[in-house]
């Protein structure tokens, strides 16, 4: 009798344990609770950028989930997005001066909750978020194009407001954290060539490291190292002492420029796109990729002889999704490819595709 009444009261215990988890973490609700988004940058002068989103199983995407959540456009280029908790942080670059913003959306719906624009956030470019703080870097008002009025604005996501302006000059661009350290790159269009390190305790620059080419932090590794790019080579820094503990040529034509690094999901290989420009500044290239134990990136097989405007591995499949922009003028495409170089499908999706964030 007492080992029943035991049982039976461990059964209710445990009943009541789950339908009180069920009661105080319910799921989400809304039409965007899984999948796929595609940041679209549109025609800059147009501003008629958006984020797009389909599940993975599909082949269709909804081009516009903002414009179909609030009915009305973003009004400008989407620059990046990103989510945590219940919240997303759409990155908006208006081609008018004083029109940039930073977009706050309620995650699963992507309902309206707020901006903040200029002057605390212009020319926005890329967002990291570390806890309740999002770092964005931003090119400043940079009105003479001159890339001298840089910084990275630190937003307390609780209340939605910029706490503080890091001064980085030389168009800050590409973001990467590990450990309590963000590390911050400059824009292809300047001749910046420091890589910041920022310490987001006291979010202050730790340090200031010269290199020898544009800086691109690309991602850590499964040994926990920092890969950058800088110029046409890619590094392996100590995340800890900073020094360069390895370095590999990625061809020996500075022409050609490295971008849209992504690395795999067991963090062992690193894929992107090696552009070159013609005499009327069209883009084309092919795309390659390395491992993080190679002496040196082989260039003269590429794995997918293709440009794109776009990189990203999905952390749930593990396929590798792909930007392609036929013009600034008609839709783009998702092209996803298995982890030999073979496409799966493509999906149709906004104006100068640039990036996709999973869920």
């Amino acid at each position: 009798m007492k080992k029943q009444l035991a049982s039976s009261l461990a059964i209710a215990f445990s009943t009541l344990a789950v339908w009180s988890c069920n009661q105080s973490d319910p799921a989400p609700k809304g039409d965007y609770v899984s999948g796929v988004f595609v940041m679209n940058e549109g025609n800059f002068l147009q501003n008629n950028g958006g984020i797009s989103h389909f599940a993975r199983e599909n082949n269709t995407a909804t081009a516009d989930v903002f414009a179909a959540a609030n009915g009305t456009a973003l009004k400008g280029g989407v620059q990046d997005y990103a989510a945590s908790e219940e919240q997303g942080i759409i990155l908006v670059d208006n081609s008018a001066a004083g029109q940039d913003k930073v977009q706050f959306v309620e995650r699963y719906t992507f309902k309206d909750e707020g901006t903040i624009g200029a002057p605390d956030i212009e020319n926005p470019r890329e967002v990291v978020i570390v806890g309740r703080k999002a770092y964005v870097s931003c090119w400043g008002s940079n009105s003479d194009y001159q890339y001298g009025t840089g910084y990275i604005a630190v937003i307390d996501l609780t209340t939605k407001k910029v706490t503080q302006k890091i001064n980085i000059a030389k168009g800050p661009e590409n973001l990467v954290y590990n450990a309590g350290k963000l590390f911050v790159g400059t824009t292809t269009f300047t001749n910046g060539k420091i890589l910041t390190v920022i310490n987001t305790n006291t979010d202050q620059v730790a340090q200031s490291i010269p290199m020898e080419g544009v800086v691109t932090p690309i991602g850590v590794d499964v040994n926990g190292k920092v890969w950058i790019n800088a110029g046409i080579k890619a590094l392996r820094l100590n995340p800890e002492s900073l020094v360069t503990e390895a370095t590999l040529a990625i061809g020996t034509d500075a022409a050609k420029v490295p971008g849209s690094f992504t690395m795999s999901n067991d963090l062992k290989t690193i894929f992107f796109v090696l552009t070159e420009f013609d005499a009327n500044f069209n883009a084309s290239g092919k795309t390659y990729k390395f491992n993080i134990t190679d002496s040196q990136v082989d260039v003269s097989k590429p794995f997918i002889s293709r440009y794109f405007t776009g990189l990203t591995i999905d952390p749930t499949q593990g396929l590798l999704y792909a930007a392609v922009t036929p013009s600034q003028t008609q839709s783009g495409y998702a092209v996803r490819y298995r982890g030999d170089g073979n496409v799966v499908d493509s999906i149709k999706v906004g104006i100068t595709p640039t990036g996709f964030f999973f869920q």
